[in-house]
């Protein structure tokens, strides 16, 4: 792991009036790195994500971006500052149309380039002239990945980018990940293809009620019984 951290995450609380969501966990993200969250729903994942975007309130002992601390940032100087979030449920401005949804990725740095996105997902270039809500839930997805990345993203938080996609585009989608990291984005992802995520990404955190209950390279946990028994539906000794 890179020296540098670009996200510092020390004694994060989430909670909900009288519900602990998230229980003081410690994590970092490097500069570069592809890291993914992986657990089951309720885990305390999303609360996490959004917590880092500031949009929802939490207590933390430190949550610094880029060295700077973030624990009072509004939510719109994020995105000016490189600090990215792809919602789960994608977010798109339905009734907008493909070009005009990323016109508004666009709005927070100013200077994204939407040809460089049709290089990217063909699929876009074809459709930017569709209404954003008559695109498939794979189309929206991407287009939700392109928006955020016409902000030219230093960290990306990706929220269950695989929900609800038929098994061949949550490949396609990977591999459209995967080649973000390659180009230089730092990448948080929340996802419950724990499979997936641990072959794609460089490590990853466990996230069980609300704490961290392992952490590691991905590739160790993925052989890792535990998680291989309670994320990957295989027997403890398999």
């Amino acid at each position: 792991m890179a020296d540098r951290a670009l996200l510092e995450i020390r004694g994060l609380e989430v909670h909900y009036g009288g519900i602990r969501a998230v229980k003081g966990i410690d994590f970092e993200v490097a500069e570069g790195e592809l890291v993914c969250l992986i657990g089951a729903n309720g885990a305390g994942k999303t609360s996490t994500l959004k917590a880092i975007s500031r949009l929802i309130p939490s207590n933390a002992a430190r949550l610094a971006y880029a060295g700077d601390d973030i624990s009072r940032a509004r939510v719109h100087e994020l995105p000016r500052r490189g600090l990215i979030m792809v919602p789960e449920g994608r977010g798109i401005f339905a009734q907008l149309t493909v070009e005009e949804n990323l016109a508004m990725g666009a709005y927070a740095r100013r200077g994204g380039n939407p040809q460089s996105q049709y290089e990217r997902f063909p699929r876009l270039a074809e459709r930017r002239h569709q209404i954003a809500g008559t695109l498939s839930g794979g189309e929206q997805q991407m287009l939700a990945i392109a928006r955020a990345l016409m902000a030219a993203p230093k960290l990306l938080l990706l929220d269950e980018p695989s929900m609800g996609l038929a098994p061949l585009m949550v490949e396609k989608i990977f591999e459209i990940v995967a080649d973000v990291a390659r180009q230089g984005v730092t990448i948080l992802l929340v996802e419950q293809n724990a499979r997936l995520a641990l072959e794609f990404a460089s490590r990853a955190y466990v996230m069980e009620s609300g704490t961290i209950s392992l952490a590691g390279e991905a590739k160790q946990l993925l052989a890792d019984p535990r998680v291989r028994e309670a994320y990957l539906g295989e027997a403890a000794s398999g």
